[in-house]
């Protein structure tokens, strides 16, 4: 599987690696899981810095209006992403712009910027 996600309940936590090829199926698996998993309030750190997206502009159009229909689950976690790759980088802006501006987003360079982010946003709790 080439999205890898580490769910931690106790420090409220997800951690998402996306390695090799990436296809639509891979990130709705992920989704449904952090619903199942009533994780959708937790950080998030995305790293793509590895990742080589296979998506079509639908594939995106179907990821922003997977996460528009996650609203129900609000208040979500901010989410900061991390991508190297010109294709990636550009992927996930488009995956941020289409996902509306209910929770904080970031696209970041490296691992350490989206960290030090990522705690300086305010708990979310339920």
């Amino acid at each position: 599987m080439a999205v890898e996600y580490r769910i931690d309940h106790e420090k409220r936590f997800v951690a998402v690696r996306a390695h090799g090829p990436i296809v639509l199926q891979e990130l709705l698996d992920y989704f449904d899981a952090l619903v199942v998993q009533d994780a959708m309030g937790y950080p998030k750190l995305f790293d793509a810095r590895e990742a080589e997206p296979r998506l079509s502009d639908d594939d995106v159009m179907v990821l922003g209006a997977r996460v528009s229909a996650y609203e129900v689950h609000d208040p979500r976690g901010p989410v900061a992403a991390v991508a190297m790759g010109r294709e990636a980088r550009a992927i996930l802006q488009r995956f941020m712009n289409l996902g509306g501006t209910r929770r904080p987003m970031r696209l970041f360079e490296s691992i350490e910027e989206a960290r030090a982010w990522l705690e300086a946003q305010p708990e979310v709790r339920d």
